[in-house]
Order: structure tokens, then sequence, then C-alpha cells
């Protein structure tokens, strides 16, 4: 019998990607990817093609039991848990999207604990647990703790998310855990915040500041992913936590430069003031973590990933970004985005109204 892997929110962009790659993997013969509603991409779409797993998909709220039945019936020996949002873009609320990634991962939690068949688990994290601040280290380590612990947004639930991951750890110490702290993932696909900001036509950045960045391609967040959950090293088991980020590192000036984008600097509480009008008109989720990081910057040491995964990101940093370059460089904005942008433009406008 070969592995069964579960996979939390499939129908994000990232999940998609990792699902497809996951049915490639040799000695996978299922795959079960669980969210509230199935993917855009066509993931069932190729089971005749060969040496790919199956896959079946199961509407599920990570915040109900239902996937301790899932994991049951499957004989679930591993799962990726995907399902922890960057975005309030597309949910009702950030009320929702804080259940989703703190009581739903306890949810998850608390059914793979009562799993017998499961050996592995995959959480995807953020290097955004390490904070922004004026008075931070210049590369973050894995065992460094913040200079000022995230007081909200995502950042703050991927704190608690770790916080019951750890708590597990030590509950079901035979389960090898990995969690993945991924530097901001960019490319052309990416349904990120950064991405998202990186395809505004003007660039707000915050006067006197000139942050550092670093970024990892979607690509190799895929890839990282599928050797933390099916391939790991001869004599390892690739557990722990790992930061993920290409080499290298940018000034937002110097990326800004890259794509093209003109900056506009404003001082904090007017770039404040534009990010919170983003917020409540849904056109861009500019939170409160992202201006923090647009303002200190961020950068990690990613030994640990290479020294334990053997792996060295395909793309750096600036390659990463230059490749986001390439798939806009066709115009100002992405139609796709120009289009999102407009429907939602529409939708806050006065409803009907004749002509004069």
């Amino acid at each position: 019998m070969g592995r069964v892997v579960l996979v939390t929110g499939v129908a994000r962009h990232l999940g998609s990607r990792f699902v497809q790659s996951i049915r490639r993997q040799p000695g996978v013969d299922l795959v079960v990817g669980v969210d509230v509603q199935p993917s855009t991409h066509d993931l069932a779409g190729t089971v005749d093609a060969a040496g790919l797993a199956e896959y079946a998909f199961v509407s599920a709220d990570i915040r109900r039991p239902t996937v301790a039945r899932v994991m049951a019936e499957h004989g679930v020996d591993t799962v990726v848990h995907l399902n922890v949002s960057t975005t309030t873009l597309g949910s009702t609320s950030r009320s929702t999207v804080k259940e989703t990634n703190v009581i739903g991962t306890m949810q998850l939690l608390a059914a793979v604990q009562k799993s017998p068949s499961v050996q592995r688990l995959v959480v995807k994290s953020t290097t955004s647990v390490y904070g922004s601040a004026p008075r931070d280290p210049a590369v973050f380590q894995e065992r460094m703790q913040p200079k000022v612990l995230p007081s909200g947004g995502f950042a703050k639930d991927a704190v608690e998310v770790e916080g019951y991951v750890r708590g597990f750890s030590r509950r079901r110490p035979d389960v090898a855990v990995c969690v993945l702290r991924f530097a901001n993932i960019v490319g052309p696909h990416a349904d990120t915040p950064l991405n998202e900001y990186f395809s505004l036509p003007v660039l707000p950045t915050v006067l006197g500041y000139d942050p550092r960045l670093q970024f990892v391609h979607e690509d190799d967040a895929v890839e990282v992913l599928r050797l933390a959950a099916v391939d790991p090293r001869r004599g390892t088991t690739n557990s722990g936590t790992f930061n993920v980020a290409g080499d290298g590192v940018l000034l937002l000036s110097q990326a800004a430069r890259r794509l093209g984008r003109p900056t506009v600097p404003l001082l904090l509480p007017a770039v404040s003031w534009v990010a919170g009008m983003a917020r409540q008109t849904r056109m861009l989720d500019f939170a409160p973590e992202q201006l923090r990081l647009l303002t200190h910057g961020r950068v990690v040491d990613t030994t640990h990933l290479r020294e334990t995964f053997g792996y060295i990101p395909a793309f750096s940093t600036e390659a990463a970004l230059a490749d986001l370059a390439r798939s806009t460089r066709a115009g100002l904005l992405p139609p796709t985005r120009v289009a999102r942008w407009t429907s939602r433009a529409a939708d806050l406008l006065p409803a009907g109204g004749g002509g004069n």
C-alpha cells in the first residue's frame, strides 16, 4: 500500500500547485484534498495519465470535526496543512480568517492526534512570526525570538498556530512534524498580499525607509513542501522548523525599479490611511503586518533548510522578482487583476441611477 496524503487549503493557488506536484511523486497512491470549495484547477482531470496518484476532494470546513472521519476512512499517513490564509480577500471578514487559521488548526491537530495512521505532519507558516521592528537583528535564525511579538493579523495567527503545533509535537513524539516558515511568496500566479502590492501601478512607500526584503518563488515553495511531505533525505526525517527563502536580499527601491513601478514616498500616517482604505474597499489586503514589513524589512537565514533538506532554491530573491516582472511586462498591470479590481470598484458604486 502506497502513501495517502491529506492536503488542506486546496482551493488556493499554492494548495492546487502542491496537489499537482505530489500526485507525481512515486509511492503516493492517493491525495485527499480538503477545503470548503474545490480548486479552480481541474485537479482530478488527469487521473488517466500514467504514474499519477488518485485524487479525491472532500468539501469540509477544518473548523469542524469532519476531518477526523476523512483521515480514518482513507488511512491517511501524511497531513500537509496549507489552509493558513495570509489574506482576507475573498473571505467574509478578518474574524472568519482567524477562526480558520487558529481554530481550524486546533481541530486539525486534534484529528491528527487521534489518528494512529498519521506518521508525518507538515505545516505552512511564515517568517512574519519574527515580526518587523527597528531593532531587529540583521538576519533571523529559527531559534531567535522577535524583538516585538506580532500584535495582530496573519502574523499573530501564525505565532498561535506554531504554538499549537509544538504542543501537538510533545503529545505525539512518534509523528514527524515539519514547520516551514516561508518568506513572501512571489511569482506570476501567486495569490499573496505582496504579489498584489507589487502589481499596483504606483507603489506607496514609507518616507525615509528602504527595507531589505527576501522572496521565495512559488515553484520553490511547492518543491520544499514536496520534500517535506514525502522525500526526506537518507538518515533524516526533515523534522523541525525551517526558514524558506531565496538567496540574496533586495531593497524595496531596487524591487520597484526592477518591476518598472514608480514609488510614492508618504509619511507613515498617510501610508496607514491608504492601507486602511484599501482594506475597507477590498481592493487590496494591505494589512498592518505588511506595512511594518515595508517599513523595517526582514531577512532570515536558510542554512538549516539547506543542510537538512539538501535543497537550494532554484530562484534567488532577485530571480523570483524578475520572473514576476516578466509576467507583468506586457502591460502596466496584469489583465486579470485589472478585471478583478474593476469588479470590486463597481460593487462599491451606488446601484441604479438613470440619465439626466
